[in-house]
């Protein structure tokens, strides 16, 4: 993966978020900030795209970073179940099977209401994977479980300008951080849909610059390398944030980093997806102890956070990962 969304374990690099965020009033939470959260409402928003509203009293205690990209991790109840038990936090990066096929999946936060105990996060409804076959049937009063959030968006504290890149599943993320962009930052942002009924009303009241294109996102070969490489770079402090599938993300990053050599304080690409996602997982789920030890140990020490993952990802592709 390129930056992968979580904490600093295997097999995921690390971000670190320090702002300030907004904190539910307090109430009974799940085990040492993991969280039930009960469906409130189920509403498509878009060609492909379902936003879920989640709130109840099991969100009570649950804290925002306020960061516009923050992601959750969400475990979803067993097949035909409408509810889910909450799980320890260690257990909510690990597959319920011991194997590489998980009951867990990584969302952004697309808002957050803490007066009345919510959140949203939206949905890219393709193909036929967990969450999917979840959101089709979900109801108001289901339950999942969902961890504290951790945020990757850092811009330069004296940023001037700011360049988005993502496909659909990191349009949330898009969305919000525009929204919560200062009007001093100008904010460009290229956005990969499939075609032009995947394309979502935007809330802001900015008329930030959005461009659409359209293809990509696993129904053909994604354009959204091409725009990064293409895209001016304005003068002063600035910030490049891309979001979307890993592989893609990967060449992304090596350019941004070795080719346009962008301090790492500079820019952001997040994977946000695989393609053939579940053998992906249970490829990595299958790789022996030493081999394991090997590659989370390009991962340890204080050392430059971009280097150590210069070398993760080039240990992940040694092994075909």
């Amino acid at each position: 993966m390129v930056s992968a969304r979580s904490a600093r374990t295997w097999p995921i690099c690390t971000a670190i978020n320090e702002r300030e965020g907004c904190v539910m009033p307090q109430g009974p939470e799940g085990a040492a900030g993991v969280f039930r959260a009960e469906v409130r409402s189920v509403t498509p928003i878009a060609e492909g795209m379902v936003r879920v509203v989640f709130g109840g009293d099991g969100l009570r205690g649950f804290s925002s970073t306020g960061v516009g990209d923050e992601y959750v991790r969400l475990h979803f109840p067993p097949r035909g179940q409408r509810s889910v038990d909450v799980p320890s936090p260690e257990a909510m990066w690990t597959s319920s099977d011991g194997g590489g096929v998980s009951d867990k999946r990584t969302y952004t936060i697309r808002s957050v209401d803490p007066t009345h105990c919510e959140i949203a996060i939206d949905f890219v409804m393709h193909g036929d994977g967990l969450a999917v076959r979840w959101v089709r049937q979900a109801v108001p009063g289901d339950a999942v479980a969902l961890n504290a959030p951790t945020g990757l968006y850092r811009p330069p504290i004296d940023v001037q300008w700011q360049l988005l890149f993502a496909d659909a599943t990191g349009l949330p993320a898009v969305c919000r951080i525009i929204e919560q962009s200062p009007p001093t930052v100008r904010t460009r942002a290229v956005v990969e849909v499939a075609s032009p009924r995947h394309v979502p009303a935007l809330a802001s009241a900015r008329r930030p610059e959005v461009t659409w294109m359209y293809g990509g996102n696993g129904h053909g070969r994604s354009r959204l390398e091409q725009a990064v490489r293409e895209a001016e770079l304005p003068a002063g402090p600035g910030y490049v944030w891309v979001a979307g599938e890993t592989s893609m993300l990967r060449a992304v990053r090596k350019y941004l980093r070795h080719e346009r050599k962008l301090p790492a304080s500079a820019y952001k690409a997040v994977g946000y997806w695989n393609f053939a996602a579940d053998e992906y997982r249970a490829r990595l789920a299958a790789l022996d102890p030493a081999t394991r030890v090997w590659l989370e140990s390009a991962l340890d020490g204080d050392g430059d956070e971009e280097a150590q993952t210069d070398e993760y990802v080039a240990r992940l592709e040694s092994l075909g990962l």
